[in-house]
């Protein structure tokens, strides 16, 4: 017998010796592991084969050798403050080599232990999960950090096998293509963890306020725990949930050997404090969005993914002067309002420990702004009124504090506007510590400051709320500008011969229909009266409406309406007729700023330029701004006209309507002109030192009536005055020099050309003033009043 016959003659020699039971179950049983075998064989050969041909069928990954994260456009102030972020994903792209190891092992320990071990694939983690499931009927994970990254990129969230299959190859391939360092950065930036946060980076920030360099083993465990299931371990709205998941990963971190017994009973233990809602550092909402609209007009939606840097011209500091001063200036003019009644009332409950709950339901509709902290009254009488905010904070006001809300506490007031249990009011803080009752205010303002020699925006607050309204009034409004108009007129009366000397009257003026080409006109001053021949100098000062007009009469408005053009006005916003001389026509702030910059500079016009630089997400510049050059291409008037102009605008700030200012501000080098229209519907003031420009205006975006006594000088001037008294501090004064071509004759400016008689001396000395009532008249007038 052979020696391969003698195994099969021994199987058969035992097969013989069995019973007939087991003999049939032992050929079944071979006959099955051979039907298994085949089985298993086929198996791998359609594996096989389906990776034949999916392999070439793979995506190409240069997205991950070119790795390009979307990111957001930042806006940055001069001085490095971020002032506003637009994109859909919040990241901050971080180089694996700026990754904490804390941060890249509490990942490692959760995700993939093995990643340095494995090439892709941990094919004992599949095995360990595949029998997981068989024993615990429950899926476990097995996916490594390649994996998912292959999943995130190029594959969809269904759970097939061929997806699987082709998650399997997609890592095997970027794992012969990157190395574990790119592999793991792309990971560490891509990844979702809510909040709009991708990548850890820009979750510690979101999460906790602070870099992700700064990060503990317990912060980091918990940023950790948020790939499985952002929302579902969201440790602000599932802190219980995302605790355990932390708690386990702090554990895993020290079963693999990246921290130590101690690290790990300090971590396991320390409490967490989360990033809450914090005041936003700087006010800049208009201006971060002006910023916005630009950029997307040249970069289109790329804007938002390119991870932009803009860098503005403005300084965060004297940003948030502007918005303070303009506020403070809308909120005092409030205070004189008619109280209007509580924003809404709601039902307290009886029981004082449901009343914490309840208001807190109510104030979330219902959220402070700023200062103007919103608070249900629980207690209102005529003498005290006790509110809780939002914080629970019980607060009292009593005196002084209830007076901008009388009305509403009187015992037979208006029912609507009546302060009561449940009423919900404003109330704002003073500066010693004293509350008030106020309303959110109605009235709409602007304010912008500018660089005159450059056009550099130094600061920009476009309305009193963003929140409220988006709508940039710097920008976008159109007004009348008032009297802040008028030393347009003047400028141009200075190369029609007129001089500051120039004696003109302030006497009654009247135009009949055909003179207008419309109806009668009879302009009036603002006070109602005439007080006869005065200097030009002094006109402006006193802001005389009749001298205005008087003047731009003599000189044609046609010819004023082509000089203000020089200043960057259009001149289809400002029709040629005499109502010019009023400011009847249409500014915005920002134009108006421009113009009186023309002054301050010396005489050139000047664009005004809010973006100072551009940045990819490397810091690599992309785009500068240009700074202008004041030469005779950009002189818009003869220096000499600004010279005298600003001799003018220094007379209004020192003895007339705005003499609030350097009575203020105690230095002479500032220069200005205040302007209300028209029934007091808009209130301007428009001022400059050397060094800055600012222009504020304060009205209701539908045009009415602001007060009979609400002017610029009361309402615009002090806001000006609050920015510039910060803004100049520490500067010397500055005064302009006289250039050539001017003669100082008897403490007054002339053009020398204008001198010995050559220019406008008077104008309107023929026109009679009203005369004196007679005493049947006044006796006529008092019957009037007594009835």
């Amino acid at each position: 017998m052979s020696e391969s016959e003698r195994p099969a003659a021994s199987l058969s020699r035992t097969l013989a010796s069995l019973p007939p039971w087991a003999r049939w179950l032992t050929v079944a049983a071979a006959w099955g592991m051979g039907m298994l075998a085949a089985g298993m064989l086929t198996v791998l050969m359609l594996v096989g084969l389906a990776l034949a041909v999916a392999y070439p069928n793979l995506p190409e990954i240069s997205g991950l050798l070119d790795y390009r994260p979307k990111l957001p456009m930042r806006v940055y102030s001069a001085d490095g403050v971020l002032l506003g972020e637009f994109g859909e994903e919040r990241r901050n792209f971080t180089p694996i080599a700026q990754v904490p190891k804390v941060m890249q092992q509490a990942v490692l320990a959760i995700e993939d232990a093995r990643f340095y071990q494995h090439s892709g694939v941990d094919y004992k983690g599949v095995l360990r999960a595949g029998l997981a499931q068989f024993a615990e009927s429950r899926s476990q994970g097995a996916s490594t950090i390649t994996m998912q990254v292959a999943r995130n990129f190029y594959l969809s969230t269904e759970k097939t096998f061929t997806r699987k299959i082709y998650e399997v190859l997609l890592a095997l391939k970027i794992e012969s293509l990157l190395t574990k360092e790119q592999i793991l950065e792309v990971y560490m930036n891509q990844i979702f963890l809510g909040q709009r946060a991708y990548g850890f980076a820009a979750a510690s920030e979101i999460y906790f306020g602070k870099p992700l360099q700064d990060v503990t083993v317990a912060e980091a465990a918990m940023l950790a725990g948020l790939p499985k299931a952002p929302s579902a371990y969201n440790p602000i709205t599932n802190p219980r949930r995302a605790t355990v998941r932390q708690q386990y990963i702090i554990d895993r971190m020290l079963e693999n050997g990246f921290i130590t017994p101690q690290q790990h009973e300090a971590a396991r233990s320390q409490p967490l404090k989360y990033r809450a809602p914090a005041e936003v550092a700087v006010h800049a909402e208009y201006v971060a969005e002006a910023a916005r609209q630009m950029i997307f007009s040249q970069y289109g939606d790329e804007a938002y993914t390119r991870g932009l840097n803009v860098y503005l011209t403005l300084n965060s500091v004297e940003q948030m002067t502007a918005y303070r001063a303009l506020r403070k200036g809308i909120l005092d003019y409030e205070r004189r309002q008619v109280y209007r009644g509580p924003e809404a009332y709601i039902d307290l409950p009886a029981e004082g420990k449901d009343i914490d709950a309840r208001v807190a339901e109510a104030l979330d509709e219902h959220p402070d702004n700023d200062e103007l902290r919103a608070g249900v009254a629980l207690e209102a009488n005529p003498r005290k009124v006790v509110a809780v905010l939002q914080n629970g904070e019980s607060v009292t006001v009593t005196g002084e504090g209830l007076k901008p809300v009388t009305s509403g506490l009187a015992a037979k007031g208006n029912p609507k506007t009546q302060i009561r249990r449940g009423a919900v009011i404003r109330l704002v803080k003073g500066p010693k510590g004293d509350w008030s009752i106020t309303q959110l205010p109605e009235v709409e303002g602007a304010f912008v400051s500018l660089e005159p020699r450059t056009g550099a925006v130094r600061a920009m607050v476009g309305g009193f709320d963003y929140a409220k309204s988006k709508f940039n009034h710097v920008t976008q409004a159109w007004r009348q500008p008032g009297s802040s108009f008028k030393p347009f007129i003047y400028s141009a009366a200075l190369e029609k011969g007129f001089t500051p000397a120039t004696v003109i009257n302030d006497a009654p003026l009247f135009f009949d229909a055909v003179t207008t080409g419309s109806q009668p006109w009879e302009p009036k001053n603002y006070d109602g009266t005439f007080d006869g021949p005065m200097s030009m100098r002094r006109g402006l000062a006193k802001s005389k409406n009749m001298i205005s007009i008087r003047i731009l009469q003599s000189i044609t408005p046609a010819y004023a309406q082509e000089w203000v053009t020089r200043f960057g006005f259009e001149a289809d916003k400002h029709p040629a007729f005499l109502t010019m001389a009023l400011g009847a026509g249409a500014v915005t702030p920002l134009q108006m700023a421009s113009a009186y910059g023309v002054f301050a500079n010396g005489g050139y016009q000047i664009n005004p330029y809010l973006i100072s630089r551009i940045t990819d997400s490397k810091g690599r510049t992309l785009n500068e701004a240009k700074l202008q050059s004041l030469d005779d291409n950009s002189r818009a008037i003869d220096a000499r006209n600004a010279f005298v102009m600003n001799s003018l605008l220094q007379e209004v700030t020192r003895s007339g309507t705005a003499a609030r200012a350097q009575g203020t501000l105690k230095r002479p080098d500032i220069y200005g002109k205040t302007g209300t229209t028209n029934d007091s519907m808009d209130a301007w003031f428009a001022g400059y030192q050397r060094n800055v420009v600012g222009v504020v205006w304060i009205g209701y975006d539908n045009p009415r009536k602001l007060g009979d006594r609400e002017t610029g000088g009361g309402l615009s001037l002090p806001v000006w005055i609050d920015y510039m008294a910060q803004t100049l501090k520490g500067l010397p004064v500055q005064e302009p020099s006289a250039p050539e071509g001017l003669i100082n004759l008897g403490g007054e400016w002339y053009y020398e050309e204008f001198t010995h008689g050559n220019g406008v001396s008077s104008l309107g000395l023929e026109d009679k003033m009203p005369a004196a009532p007679s005493e049947e008249e006044k006796k006529s007038i008092l019957d009037l009043f007594k009835r």
